[in-house]
C-alpha cells in the first residue's frame, strides 16, 4: 500500500432509471467483468419483484431502509503492537458502512443457489428491510466481535 497520499474519491454517477446514487452503487457492486447492462437488468428486475410483493411502497425506499439496517457501525482492524496483533474496534466511516452493507446483501444473494440473481437479490433486500436475514446476521457478528475486543480500544490511533 502506498504511503504517499490519500486516493481521491470519485463521485458515483446516478443511475439512469431512478436517478439514485444508491442504486448506481448497487449496480456497480453486482457488476462483474464490466457488464453494466446485465447488472442493471438484475437490479431493475429485483425492484420489479419487490414492487409486486409490496405494491404500496417504493422499492428505492425499501432498499434504503435495508441498507440502513445492514450497516455496521463499528468493526475491528488488526493492529500490530510490540510483536502482538490485536483486533482493535474502530468506528466506520459512512461511505464504508454503505459499501459493506451493499456488498453483504449482494454476496448473500449470490450465495442462494438454484434461484435467479434478480429473485435472490429481491429476497435478500426484503429480508434486510425486515431486520432479518444473512446480511443482518453478518452485521451482528461484526458488532459482537468489536464488543468482545473492546479492551483493546486504547490501541486505536
Amino acid at each position: 500500500m502506498s504511503r504517499r497520499r490519500q486516493a481521491t474519491r470519485r463521485p458515483v454517477n446516478k443511475d439512469g432509471k431512478f436517478q439514485s446514487t444508491l442504486v448506481a452503487r448497487l449496480v456497480n457492486t453486482i457488476m462483474q467483468g464490466g457488464k453494466k447492462s446485465t447488472a442493471e437488468r438484475i437490479v431493475y428486475g429485483a425492484f420489479d419483484s419487490i414492487s409486486e410483493k409490496n405494491p404500496a411502497s417504493n422499492p428505492i425506499e425499501i432498499l434504503q431502509r435495508a441498507v440502513d439496517n445492514a450497516k455496521p457501525r463499528i468493526e475491528t482492524k488488526a493492529r500490530r503492537v510490540g510483536g502482538a496483533t490485536y483486533q482493535v474496534p474502530l468506528e466506520i466511516p459512512s461511505d464504508r458502512q454503505n459499501a459493506l452493507a451493499l456488498r453483504w446483501i449482494v454476496d448473500f444473494a449470490d450465495a442462494r443457489k438454484g434461484t435467479p440473481m434478480g429473485v435472490a437479490l429481491a429476497a435478500e433486500i426484503l429480508e434486510a428491510y425486515q431486520g432479518q436475514g444473512n446480511a443482518i446476521r453478518k452485521r451482528d457478528e461484526v458488532h459482537k466481535m468489536a464488543q468482545a475486543n473492546k479492551a483493546f480500544a486504547h490501541f486505536r490511533w
